[in-house]
């Protein structure tokens, strides 16, 4: 996030592009729904399901999956073709201006609508309208932006349409991701990434490579990125790569294309799962190491604001579970690695050694204020939103991004659109939510979103079992009628073993950053016959 959650209350308007913010975010979901509701600001919803702030809105998009990038253009077409950009902002601190222009030149509203399945071109107008004339607008987005094989260049268009408003590097404004756990930034801060290390400082660089070998005193450190998860099972399964470590992930539930990804388990020689909970991933295990929850260890998280927040062991671990970088510092021991932390405070004082962004932050200092990085030394306060007054490039970039479909559309042999989220009750893989009796009682199966025409045109009802396959594969899971989804389209919740949604999703993936497209795929349904 560029800017802070303290600053919702800042802003005048809000655009919620590809994120079901009270559902998957619901303190900040329920910060904007405030907002709306009782301060009178105005909210602008794009989602291809009719998440919960839809009805707050005053422009909801109901989008086709995957065509963000153009209703994103269509906003920014009617913004430049009617003069309403920030003309001062565009000009003293952006570049690339012009050629981003030109490409936006054929994204009209009626363009855009045809593409993205809207009825109602004009309000793509009005809606660019509002933006212009509200100060600041914050922009939140999550895995709905994401993971789609466009979804770095989607990314870029929700800065490019930001520049545009002149709503960076101010309060309340922004380009802010909603981070899907609570250390999700810490741990690519950490360097939990295949081309950097900690602070993002590349690995192919000749001057990182020497600064870390002389922090960790070792020789040959390599400058040749790694591999991303899904490029590591392919490795896996070519024979490439004969051992995986797997620390607190549950790729047989959380990676598309689930066939493949057991296929590239069962393909290596050694996997060691360290986790808190025997998942569906351990059973492919050969050793599991036990590891501690949250509330059993101390150490630091660093929260989609960028907040270093320090956490207080409250009760003592079950078992024989151990701390994730005991464990860690054991294994490596006996590799020969020569580690002596003590306690977790010895690991981030390295941190601040070698992480420039974390070098003025103390355990102290993140225990008793607000402190969000970066904050390079001590007497520094910390960064509440970035690019106050230039970018870290100098110049904040426009590019061009024109739409592109998805990997695969619906076809005649599988006519319809699948998308994936979570909902409320449960967080990603349910390997802790699903262990809550109360939470279980909630929602204790998978179920599949289906518009009330296609039920109709499939002569399904609610609650009915019925068949979803894709080319990946078929489950069998209740059927839910509701008008929160499209026709032609069905949403799954991916946090049910029973009804897994990712045996259905497609394992192509953005050619930048290598994540996959979760979000859209085609499939068909079917009745289940008795």
């Amino acid at each position: 996030m560029t800017n802070s959650i303290r600053e919702i209350p800042i802003s005048e308007c809000y655009l919620v592009i590809g994120s079901n913010t009270t559902e998957n975010h619901p303190v900040i979901g329920s910060m904007i729904k405030n907002e709306v509701i009782n301060r009178g600001k105005k909210l602008i919803v794009v989602d291809p399901r009719e998440i919960e702030l839809a009805r707050y809105a005053d422009y909801y998009f109901q989008i086709r999956p995957g065509t963000n990038i153009a209703i994103l253009n269509g906003f920014m077409h009617v913004l430049i073709k009617e003069g309403l950009y920030n003309k001062e902002f565009v000009q003293t601190r952006c570049e690339g201006f012009d050629e981003m222009a030109r490409v936006l030149e054929k994204y009209t509203p009626e363009f855009v609508a045809d593409i993205c399945g809207i009825d109602n071109p004009e309000d793509i107008v009005a809606a660019a309208r509002l933006m212009a004339r509200l100060k600041p607008m914050a922009l939140y987005y999550s895995m709905g932006i994401t993971q789609f094989i466009s979804g770095v260049n989607g990314v870029k268009s929700t800065a490019n349409l930001q520049m545009l408003l002149g709503n960076v590097g101010i309060a309340g404004g922004g380009v802010n991701p909603l981070r899907g756990q609570n250390n999700v930034q810490g741990s690519c801060d950490m360097g939990a990434l295949p081309v950097s290390y900690p602070a993002y400082q590349p690995v192919a660089s000749e001057d990182n490579k020497k600064k870390f070998e002389t922090a960790w005193c070792v020789p040959n450190l390599s400058l040749k990125p790694g591999l991303t998860i899904l490029e590591m099972f392919n490795h896996a399964i070519a024979g490439n790569i004969k051992a995986i470590y797997a620390m607190g992930e549950n790729p047989v539930m959380s990676d598309p294309n689930q066939r493949h990804v057991i296929e590239a388990l069962e393909s290596l020689e050694f996997f060691v799962i360290q986790d808190i909970f025997l998942t569906e991933t351990g059973q492919y295990a050969h050793v599991v190491l036990p590891a501690r929850s949250f509330l059993e260890k101390e150490g630091t998280v660093t929260n989609t604001e960028r907040r270093v927040q320090l956490m207080h062991k409250v009760l003592p671990p079950v078992g024989d579970a151990k701390d994730d970088w005991w464990i860690v510092q054991e294994v490596a021991k006996r590799m020969g690695a020569q580690w002596d932390y003590k306690k977790p405070e010895d690991i981030f004082e390295e941190i601040r050694k070698v992480t420039p962004s974390y070098g003025g932050i103390t355990y102290e200092r993140a225990d008793n204020s607000i402190i969000q990085w970066p904050c390079p030394s001590e007497d520094h306060p910390g960064t509440q939103f970035l690019h106050k007054d230039k970018f870290t490039r100098g110049l904040g970039l426009f590019t061009p991004v024109e739409y592109t479909p998805p990997a695969e559309e619906a076809d005649f042999e599988y006519p319809m659109v699948l998308t994936t989220g979570r909902i409320l009750d449960h967080f990603h893989t349910g390997t802790m939510t699903r262990k809550s009796k109360v939470l279980e009682e909630n929602v204790y199966e998978g179920f599949v979103e289906i518009n009330p025409n296609d039920a109709q045109n499939y002569n399904i009802v609610n609650g009915e079992v019925i068949s979803v396959s894709t080319r990946r594969g078929s489950i069998r899971i209740k059927a839910k009628v509701t008008e929160k989804i499209k026709p032609n389209t069905v949403f799954i919740p991916f946090h049910f073993f029973e009804a897994c949604a990712n045996v259905l999703t497609i394992d192509a993936v953005d050619p930048t950053c290598k994540i996959p497209e979760y979000k859209v795929c085609a499939c068909r349904i079917e009745k289940v016959q008795s």
